[in-house]
Formats: structure tokens, sequence, C-alpha cells
């Protein structure tokens, strides 16, 4: 029996909050993601979280736990292994958004219950948000 590699494209995201309110970028695909990227040829995980939060949404981040690692099959012929870590922030400012998206938002726990996204990332924003002991506020700000 003949065993074929697959490689995947790794993923690094992070699921940072500020004021209980959770960071997402939504895509081309009509999907709302976390920031994060691809992990570059010898870049450790972490550096690359902070890199791309910050290429990202313009904000400094804290890496904290590893959330999730999960495969990801967002269309035909693409395959991406995703980790999520748990990221702090101190930023005052609000989340700018890159030329990589079309909108960015800052989201309550229950508003992200409504947003179409892979389960994948709804399980790392629960994880973190339960990690926390955050009570979500109301309203929205996007």
């Amino acid at each position: 029996m003949e065993h074929q590699t697959q490689l995947f494209a790794v993923s690094v995201k992070a699921v940072v909050l500020r004021q209980g309110r959770v960071v997402l970028l939504h895509n081309d695909r009509d999907e709302w993601e976390l920031p994060g990227g691809q992990l570059e040829l010898g870049e450790q995980p972490a550096d690359c979280v902070v890199r791309e939060v910050a290429e990202e949404v313009g904000w400094a981040v804290t890496v904290g736990p590893l959330l999730d690692v999960w495969p990801y099959h967002p269309g035909p012929g693409e395959d991406v292994l995703i980790v999520t870590f748990g990221c702090h922030t101190d930023a005052g400012t609000e989340p700018v958004l890159s030329d990589e998206h079309d909108q960015v938002g800052l989201f309550t726990e229950a508003e992200v219950a409504a947003l179409r996204m892979p389960a994948g990332y709804r399980r790392s924003i629960a994880t973190w948000y339960a990690a926390q002991g955050t009570v979500p506020p109301t309203g929205s700000s996007r």
C-alpha cells in the first residue's frame, strides 16, 4: 500500500478580546474569521500571530495559550491547518481594516453565534471567553 503525503498550509489565528468583545474580520468567502495568517518558513507560531494581528487590525498583542488545532477545507483544492491562540491586547484604538478583508468588527459572545464562520473559530472563541470568565456586554460595535 502506497502512502500519499498531503501538504497543508498552516494558518495561525488569534482570539483577541477587548472589553469583552472579540475582533473578527469578514472575508471574500462571506465568512467572519479571526485575524491571523500563514505561518512562514522558520517562523514560530506565536511570532506569526503577533505579526498578522498587527498587519490585519493594527493591534499589538501578547500571545497566551494554544486554544485549538483543526483542519479546514475552505474550498476545492484548499486545505489549511488552523492553529488558534488566545491573545491579550491593551489597544485603546478601534481595529483598523486592512486590504485583506472588507469589514472588521468587535462582537459580543452572544453576537458570534449568529455570524457565518467555520465551527472551529466558534469553538476557539468560546474556549477563550470561558478562560477569561468574561461577562459579555450588550449591544454591538462594528
